[in-house]
């Protein structure tokens, strides 16, 4: 893919990552459904993927949306450093207004409670070795929006980290921010996707653990819980054989709801697919990698799998609608979308940032 990422696109990515939240989430029915193929079934008996118009009330967006919402809206005043780290934390907490319904994980509940946005340092919270899940991650795309290019990706890791460990201290969780916030700003790149797995392992988290030891802060705690993250990344690249960051890709000869829900809990942390910083990110690289240009594949793969689906969804969508836009996409599946305003008008802006000549 050769031409570079329009406003469009990044409309698309916004759109389409709270598109993925909202049918993967499925007012709570399917985040929480261990079985895909059950899953299925049920998309089948809905008329399939088609036919389905996503809106209130029963297809509202969930707590992965609230937040990226947060995360991209705060980005978008084009505040930088300390000054967004404050306002970052300021919107997490306004956001947790917002959760009726939408089950919010207990360490981003816990995370937001501790923070004091406006006083020194608030943006931070003590270090919590349960903070390992999804939470950074699916809310951390529109970083990569924001910091597109090359040349920022120390930017970018930074602010994915401190914006991350504001809730996930633990490297698994805030490790899953960077993952997702890099794999974004490869698809505003149009690199190739055989390649983000180790541009991860390989420049990104590099980056990262530098930058925690510059800051001083949970030093300790996070270099001995860090070797997981890393680690498991370097098994998932072995078993698709992208460690050298080229194709093609291993794929099981059968690969269908139920295998891939087998294969999802080997990439987990604890047998429950996608709920982690680490397997989140992944599952939605692995969607990506299998499904091209193919929305419907994307979902099958992405959105309607045992697990959380929706952490899984709001991330791979993102990084989709960045590449493809909106095409092959029923325009039910989004036209009604709750927030979809916000979602776009968080897009327009992060472009506009994106593409002003400045960081």
């Amino acid at each position: 893919m050769d031409r570079p990422a329009t406003f469009q696109d990044y409309r698309s990515a916004m759109l389409l990552s709270g598109v993925g939240d909202a049918l993967g989430y499925r007012n709570q029915l399917w985040e929480y459904n261990e079985s895909g193929p059950a899953i299925h079934q049920e998309l089948k008996e809905l008329g399939g993927l088609k036919n389905i118009t996503v809106q209130l009330p029963d297809w509202p967006v969930s707590d992965d949306t609230v937040l990226h919402l947060a995360t991209a809206e705060a980005l978008a005043t084009g505040k930088e450093g300390e000054d967004l780290l404050q306002h970052v934390a300021a919107c997490y907490v306004e956001a947790m207004k917002d959760m009726e319904g939408r089950k919010p994980g207990p360490s981003s509940i816990l995370g937001v409670s501790q923070l004091r946005p406006g006083t020194e340092g608030g943006f931070r919270v003590p270090y919590n070795p349960d903070g390992t899940g999804c939470g950074a991650a699916m809310r951390s795309m529109c970083i990569g929006l924001r910091y597109p290019r090359p040349e920022q990706l120390s930017t970018l890791v930074a602010v994915a980290v401190e914006t991350g460990r504001m809730t996930h201290p633990h490297p698994t969780g805030f490790l899953g921010a960077v993952a997702s916030a890099l794999f974004t700003s490869y698809a505003a790149q149009r690199r190739p996707i055989e390649t983000w797995g180790i541009g991860l392992l390989k420049e990104a988290c590099p980056i990262a653990k530098s930058f925690v030891e510059s800051q001083g802060f949970a030093v300790k705690e996070t270099e001995r819980d860090w070797s997981y993250f890393p680690q498991k990344w370097e098994w998932y690249l072995e078993l698709r054989g992208l460690s050298e960051g080229t194709g093609p890709v291993h794929w099981p000869s059968s690969y269908g709801p139920a295998e891939r829900d087998e294969a999802y809990k080997s990439f987990s942390l604890k047998g429950w697919a996608g709920r982690s910083g680490h397997d989140a990110p992944m599952i939605a690289l692995d969607a990506l990698l299998g499904s091209g240009s193919d929305w419907e594949e994307l979902m099958s793969r992405s959105g309607f799998h045992g697990g959380d689906s929706d952490s899984t969804a709001v991330i791979a969508c993102c990084c989709w609608g960045l590449l493809y836009g909106t095409e092959g996409v029923a325009t039910c599946n989004y036209t009604h979308l709750e927030y979809r305003e916000r979602l776009e008008n968080s897009a327009e802006k992060l472009y506009a940032l994106s593409h002003s000549g400045g960081d």
